[in-house]
């Protein structure tokens, strides 16, 4: 397997609008990120990727971009942004931007020249289309609900968005919107940037003609996934962008794809693709929904070998053939310890179960800013609380389709995108040190006894948990590049699988359950001792060298040596 930074890189994600306020106006910017450098220095992480920083209305917090080259001034200025990029240098830490280029905002000035008139040179650039019969030009449903397209009553016409209105879709058929793209991301590359993530990457193509999608139920929009995500032609774009403008920078790439299991997501990071480095997948983040648009909201119950069958599978099928990204939570799913721990009597233990899990897993992990001190799910009373478009739009329509109050909001409780956004929370001071002034969001209500600063005075924390693991994946490349393999595979309560690289096995046992659990070591792995290299609890000293006794999300790591006659797996 060839060796590369961004496979050894621990990459942490910021929201910046919620990590650290510097000036007091309740917003984070880029001067607050750069005060907590050495923080996240200490804390070992090697990439840091930010989230949407350009100019933008803010209707979909920053993911609405009206101009690429420019800074929000919310969040400070291009020379606080190339301070940033110095400052995290001199620290060997990487910065990886995040960039849409699914859609821009609707205030672009691509855009705003395009709805000027039909015979706009940029008409094309975005994706306009006729009527029918008084209704839409098909029956394509948003991601944020309704219909993808908008009608601009200037000139008579709708144009895409699969996400909100304020977000046209840009039309990947225009040569010249492609080349202004390009020159775009060879501008930031230019400045130093060493990596990209690319949001909704898979959607950039829409299937021609933009067919109706079969509807049965005969309603006005219905899901059409299948005629915007992951179409043959975004790989052409994809290899065509590596090279003309990425190959010959040594930067990582990551993409935003939902929709697609392992064997389509090879067709993004094969190793002879050259397209993508690694993608984002969500077979896991829909385990506790019984399907996507609002349907999502919904939740079902999961069982652990559910979890373990997916997992296993991306594991096994791109190993030696692509890459691996890794992740529990981010920017737009809830906090990692609510919805896979346990938020509550074992928040500390379940978050360092799920660390142990995260960073033990072949791949790049990428760690959620507030996971390393086990922040959790917010529960707002009132929905005037929430801030998230998706999440107020799902209220909405919850409204006019008579759900009860309670019940709406126990699921956005549990699904909104705004329990990863409430602000980081660094100590236990007014609005939880984040800012002097009133946040943008309410902080979350527990931050008096989960914060960094507790967090760095326990020698036990969440935190310094996650700085040995941190520490323990540079120190070895089995974690890194190792075999993983399963253990257990219809086992209700523990997740345990081995890595395997040359000479050298660990073996991960991972409690997935409240209940004390027994386990003994398989006969089908063989070892003369094993040496444990990190566990979330103390070790009871005289146990049993067979059988363990699991603790309540409790997490071992063994490093076991392999005996000479035996191979370590049968």
């Amino acid at each position: 397997m060839k060796k590369q930074w961004w496979k050894e890189a621990v990459v942490y994600e910021i929201y910046p609008i919620s990590f650290k306020d510097s000036n007091g106006d309740g917003i984070g910017d880029l001067r607050g990120i750069i005060s907590k450098l050495d923080y996240l220095k200490d804390l070992g992480v090697d990439v840091i990727w930010i989230c949407p920083i350009y100019q933008s209305p803010g209707q979909d917090n920053g993911y609405d971009i009206s101009d690429y080259y420019a800074i929000k001034p919310q969040f400070g200025t291009m020379e606080d942004f190339d301070k940033l990029l110095k400052q995290a240098h001199d620290r060997e830490i990487k910065i990886m931007m995040d960039l849409v280029l699914n859609h821009t905002s609707d205030e672009h000035p691509w855009f705003i020249e395009s709805r000027s008139s039909k015979t706009s040179p940029k008409r094309d650039f975005y994706i306009w289309r006729d009527g029918k019969h008084g209704l839409f030009p098909n029956n394509w449903e948003s991601y944020f609900g309704g219909s993808v397209w908008q009608l601009d009553e200037k000139t008579g016409q709708y144009y895409m968005h699969l996400y909100s209105k304020y977000q046209p879709d840009l039309n990947w058929q225009n040569d010249e919107m492609i080349h202004e793209v390009y020159k775009m991301i060879r501008w930031w590359l230019k400045k130093g940037v060493d990596g990209f993530r690319f949001d909704a990457i898979a959607h950039i193509v829409k299937a021609k003609g933009l067919p109706d999608a079969e509807n049965p139920n005969h309603l006005e929009v219905v899901q059409a996934n299948q005629f915007f995500s992951n179409l043959e032609h975004v790989h052409d774009l994809l290899r065509k962008l590596n090279e003309e403008v990425l190959m010959g920078s040594d930067i990582m790439t990551v993409g935003e794809t939902s929709g697609l299991g392992p064997e389509q997501a090879l067709e993004y990071v094969g190793n002879e693709r050259h397209e993508l480095n690694m993608v984002f997948q969500f077979e896991h983040m829909t385990l506790d929904s019984p399907s996507t648009g609002t349907a999502r909201w919904e939740t079902r119950s999961w069982t652990l070998p559910e979890l373990k069958k997916i997992m296993t599978h991306w594991q096994t099928a791109l190993h030696n053939k692509g890459w691996n990204a890794n992740y529990l939570g981010n920017h737009d799913q809830p906090r990692q310890v609510s919805r896979f721990g346990n938020d509550k009597e074992y928040r500390v233990e379940s978050a360092k179960m799920l660390a142990t899990f995260l960073l033990t897993l072949e791949g790049t992990p990428y760690i959620y800013q507030g996971e390393e001190i086990g922040m959790t799910n917010t529960s707002f009373q009132h929905i005037e609380d929430y801030k998230d478009i998706e999440t107020l739009n799902f209220y909405k329509l919850s409204q006019l389709q008579q759900v009860p109050e309670e019940k709406t909001m126990a699921a956005i409780h549990k699904k909104s995108r705004d329990n990863a956004r409430t602000p980081m929370q660094w100590d236990a001071s007014e609005n939880a040190g984040f800012s002097d002034g009133k946040p943008w969001i309410k902080v979350n209500h527990n931050y008096k006894e989960v914060n960094v600063e507790a967090a760095l005075k326990d020698p036990n924390s969440i935190y310094h948990y996650y700085r040995k693991l941190i520490a323990l994946r540079k120190q070895h490349q089995v974690m890194v590049y190792g075999e993983y393999t399963l253990l257990l595979p219809l086992d209700p309560d523990l997740y345990v699988y081995t890595r395997t690289l040359d000479k050298e096995c660990l073996l991960v046992i991972l409690n997935f359950s409240r209940d004390t659990v027994e386990f003994e070591w398989p006969d089908e792995l063989a070892y003369d001792s094993g040496e444990l290299l990190i566990a979330n609890y103390e070790q009871q000293p005289g146990e049993n060298e067979k059988k363990k006794t699991l603790r309540p999300y409790e997490a071992r790591v063994y490093k076991l040596v392999q005996q000479s006659s035996h191979t370590m797996i049968h």
